[in-house]
């Protein structure tokens, strides 16, 4: 495991565990050798494209985003 990995995991054993859970399971899937389908690829070549723009979510946007979730 590398430093930075292994500094990310200690992080978020601080956290609740329906937080780790839901990053546990988000580490999973990205570790998993399924591939993007066109859809989620298009998706986030449309997503990179938009943040390159300046299209992305201020700071306090993006938290009130979070919150509204219950994030």
């Amino acid at each position: 495991m590398t430093k930075l990995l292994d500094e990310a995991v200690n992080a978020v054993r601080r956290l609740p565990a329906d937080a780790q859970d839901d990053i546990g399971r988000f580490l999973l899937e990205l570790a998993s050798e399924t591939p993007l389908d066109p859809d989620e690829i298009a998706a986030i070549e449309e997503a990179e494209a938009e943040i390159a723009r300046g299209e992305g979510l201020a700071g306090e946007e993006l938290k009130d985003f979070w919150r509204s979730l219950g994030v």
